[in-house]
């Protein structure tokens, strides 16, 4: 009588709603770093400046907003803090978001041959783009500190910038990022199986989010321009409770003393950003099952 055969590991279309599956994940670690390395490389392999580009476009995107914004447009960021980094803090922390969100959005679209050729577990392509997009977020946030020290013991227009003990957080801060990119990403790469015209959408959603994000104008101003009924009170609700808005505000205050924070607000975000992955989990596994016939 023959031997039942036993499968290692059997690939099957049913699974629960909600299958973090850490352990195919964990196995698959080795093509997780290689995704990774390859997200780094290709990005600015045939450029001129290469990484560079990495610095270049935080410091000329918080020139402007300095030039434009505080100068031309006298948008106070409070005494003793440079305004030129101020902008440069909220531009370090929204990049990051932002990068994740534009790399994940299109996952099904941009890997449809590889997916359609190959099994391993789809979750870990959107995942390499969140890590991967670490290093230049770290690299940016060089650029703030190196701006930061020479502001603070080289000049005496940062007497105000004086880190907090929040500082503590800053790796919460991160995931929270993190979490949030990579949920609406997984939305947005599965609806975009569908509907294409979403791919469109999403470079011109994502800056129209970040001036609703108080990257380059403080909290308190929204609120006394809504106090004074200049802006709509449902526009100040919109910017008040967007998670990214909290997230940029608390960077501020950790690392320059200013803006807004609150334990409540942190708690809110938190369960938002989770919320936003778990349904952006559900929607990606759904999808990954059938997106194939679509894409």
């Amino acid at each position: 009588m023959l031997k039942e055969e036993q499968w290692l590991y059997t690939i099957s279309s049913k699974k629960r709603l909600i299958d973090l599956n850490f352990n195919e994940i964990w196995r698959y670690r080795d093509l997780l770093v290689l995704f990774v390395k390859r997200d780094v490389i290709t990005v600015y392999k045939q450029t001129i400046l290469g990484p560079l580009w990495y610095f270049i476009q935080p410091l000329f995107t918080s020139l402007i907003f300095t030039l434009v914004f505080n100068n031309l447009a006298n948008i106070p960021t409070g005494d003793g803090v440079p305004d030129l980094l101020f902008n440069l803090a909220g531009i370090t922390s929204w990049n990051y978001f932002s990068e994740c969100l534009k790399g994940t959005s299109d996952t099904f679209k941009k890997n449809q041959n590889i997916f359609g050729k190959v099994y391993f577990p789809r979750v870990i392509m959107p995942m390499s783009v969140v890590v991967s997009n670490l290093l230049k977020f770290g690299i940016q946030l060089l650029v703030f500190i190196t701006f930061y020290v020479y502001f603070v013991f080289f000049t005496d227009h940062a007497e105000n910038a004086i880190p907090q003990f929040e500082l503590l957080l800053f790796p919460l801060i991160i995931l929270l990022m993190g979490l949030l990119g990579l949920g609406f990403g997984m939305i947005i790469s599965s609806m975009t199986t569908k509907y294409r015209d979403l791919t469109f959408l999403v470079g011109f959603g994502i800056q129209l989010l970040m001036y609703a994000s108080a990257v380059m104008y403080p909290l308190d101003l929204i609120r006394r321009k809504v106090e004074e009924g200049k802006i709509p009170v449902i526009a100040g609700q919109f910017i008040e409770y967007n998670p990214m808005t909290t997230i940029v505000e608390l960077f501020r205050y950790m690392t320059l003393g200013i803006g807004d924070y609150s334990l409540a607000k942190l708690i809110y975000v938190s369960v938002v950003s989770v919320a936003i992955f778990l349904a952006g989990l559900i929607v990606f596994n759904k999808t990954e099952k059938s997106f194939i016939d679509n894409v």
